[in-house]
């Protein structure tokens, strides 16, 4: 059984991630990035204040946890209340490249909306 995030998944996650991400020159304006905190994977867009455009903001997305008895992930997404709920249709994923798999499809809108 495993106890941390592999680099392999983490290749997936840097690869799928450079697939969606925004071109270049709009980087500035919205760009999309991961962060990872203790088992869990958060990815979340980028974008600057409305207010100050100096200022960036890091507004989290989805993200899937990896639960060490289960040998499995936990699949969640933010909703407007700004907590995290688990994503009813499939909330568990045997790997990261399923959890990929799962927000690609976003078949109810709920990672992009």
């Amino acid at each position: 059984m495993k106890s941390t995030i592999d680099n392999v998944e983490i290749d997936e996650i840097e690869n799928y991630l450079s697939y969606i991400r925004p071109p270049k020159e709009i980087r500035e304006k919205l760009d999309i990035s991961y962060r990872i905190e203790k088992q869990s994977v958060i990815i979340f867009e980028i974008r600057p204040n409305w207010q100050d455009a100096n200022i960036k903001m890091h507004i989290d997305m989805v993200k899937s946890t990896f639960v060490k008895k289960d040998n499995n992930w936990k699949v969640y997404w933010k909703r407007a209340d700004l907590k995290w709920h688990l994503y009813k249709p499939n909330p568990i994923v045997p790997n990261l490249l399923d959890f990929i798999r799962l927000i690609e499809k976003d078949e109810y809108g709920c990672f992009w909306g």
